[in-house]
């Protein structure tokens, strides 16, 4: 076998120069590649980040730093939702749509898709997102997240599988599902929910808009407080405060706020009040065939039974099973201690979960709830104290949704 000359040494040594030369040039290739695309993904995401952070601060100013770790990409909220289907639509209300929708991490949510056509509901967006925030609690509907782009506003919550209060409340079929413990434990839920509302978060907050439909229930039957776009937070050592426009829900509005505008935690502990007393009848107290066809509705009804000392007549007559006695009448006495018309005779919160949670206790003697009062009402004359067309005194209203925006005061 011979020896390689000198020419074919030279060839292989030039083409092995030739192979060099073409792995240095596609990695450096693959490098530029490499860096140009890094460097237009850098800039698109810098680009993105720029946009969600000035839709931010246009939708949420100085708060919007606070908020940041918690927007959600559109794009994430549509493939959860399956692009907001049919299939996947829960719910409507003045605020818009809701949609149920299952995160990439298996998580159930459901979605508050504002209506574009809604000005009062940006208002609502922005007041509910800034607070429920910086709320948790087990009787509060748990906040996840939203999504702001500049077609979209959403609201992201835990899905809760079992509707509103309401669903089951006001149906002839539904209300023979709840019994009276279930019953029990929800005003006891829900008593819990207000009174760290007002003296346990973070902030004071004075929900201005408790009804059933915005109690939900869980699972397990637990209620969970929801619908903040009305809501107000107020300074801890404030007793009260005022606006020139009325917002809620008639038959649950205290009369010092529906006559005089003026708030405060006794506003909610009325709307309590009269959600113990629909609770523990399965009547609306207002507005609906359900109510009953009495002077004051529900209230009056109650008032009466009571003077007439038969409470127990009120009782749901779809409550089948055994029930104590001493517990429904205690129920019925705190809802009718709660409607006083008096704001400084109704009990704080506080009190009523002690009044729930204690087995024998001696409660005060309701006076005549606020019922007259209500019938005394004349229409608002003043046109800015509510933009609505319809007079707040219509049984047939069924929300006063004239906004103003929340100042957000320190604690």
């Amino acid at each position: 076998m011979s020896s390689p000359t000198r020419v074919d040494y030279l060839a292989l040594t030039e083409k092995i120069k030739g192979r060099s030369r073409t792995i240095i040039f596609i990695v450096v290739a693959t490098f530029v590649s490499m860096f140009f695309f890094l460097f237009g993904w850098y800039v698109l995401k810098r680009k993105a980040r720029k946009r969600h952070e000035t839709i931010l601060r246009e939708n949420f100013g100085h708060e919007s730093a606070t908020l940041e770790q918690l927007q959600f990409d559109l794009a994430v909220i549509e493939a959860a939702t399956n692009n907001f289907s049919e299939e996947n639509k829960i719910g409507k209300g003045g605020f818009g749509e809701v949609y149920k929708g299952i995160l990439l991490d298996g998580r159930q949510i459901a979605v508050k898709r504002l209506s574009r056509s809604s000005k009062q509901g940006v208002n609502e967006f922005k007041n509910e997102a800034l607070l429920i925030a910086k709320l948790q609690h087990r009787n509060i509907v748990e906040f996840i997240g939203f999504c702001v782009d500049e077609r979209e506003k959403m609201l992201i919550y835990e899905y809760v599988p079992n509707n509103s209060l309401d669903y089951f409340l006001f149906d002839s079929q539904r209300k023979k599902l709840l019994s009276w413990l279930e019953r029990y434990n929800i005003i006891q839920g829900i008593a819990r929910g207000i009174h760290y509302l007002h003296e346990h978060s973070r902030l004071k907050v004075i929900h201005r808009d408790l009804k059933p439909s915005n109690v939900l229930l869980d699972g397990n039957m637990i209620p969970k407080i929801s619908d903040f776009g009305l809501a107000r937070i107020v300074e801890i050592n404030e007793d009260h405060a005022s606006t020139n426009k009325i917002i809620g829900t008639y038959g649950y509005m205290s009369p010092e706020y529906a006559m005089l505008g003026q708030f405060s935690e006794k506003s909610d502990v009325f709307s309590f009040g009269v959600m113990v007393l629909e609770i523990i009848a399965g009547k609306k107290n207002l507005g609906s065939s359900e109510s009953l066809h009495v002077a004051g509705g529900l209230l009056s009804y109650v008032w009466r039974e009571w003077k007439h000392q038969t409470p127990l007549s009120i009782l749901d007559p779809n409550i089948k099973e055994k029930i104590s006695e001493i517990e429904v009448i205690k129920c019925i006495q705190i809802g009718l201690l709660s409607v006083q018309q008096d704001p400084d005779a109704r009990p704080g919160m506080a009190t009523i979960v002690s009044y729930l949670s204690t087995e024998f206790i001696e409660l005060p003697t309701p006076q005549e709830p606020a019922f007259l009062f209500h019938n005394k009402m004349g229409p608002k004359s003043s046109a800015d104290e509510s933009c609505s067309s319809q007079s707040i005194n219509d049984p047939t209203l069924f929300s006063i949704n004239e906004m103003s925006i929340t100042e957000f005061l320190p604690r």
